[in-house]
């Protein structure tokens, strides 16, 4: 397990039975940008790769 995976585990064991919109997920995921701006390019990236799927290019990406 990489270090990185304890936030996953987390999250599966706190609210892996749970139902969330898209909407609420880019909700909260603006506002851990807000507080944590450092993180933007992360959250942007992280985003990117959900909204796409598994078939579409990555080479649009700067």
């Amino acid at each position: 397990m990489y270090f990185t995976d304890r936030g996953i585990e987390e999250l599966e064991e706190r609210r892996g039975g749970e139902q969330v919109s898209l909407d609420w997920l880019a909700d909260r995921l603006r506002a851990f940008v807000d507080r944590n701006p450092d993180f933007e390019v992360a959250v942007d990236r992280l985003a990117t790769f959900l909204a796409r799927d598994e078939g579409d290019s990555d080479e649009d990406e700067d």
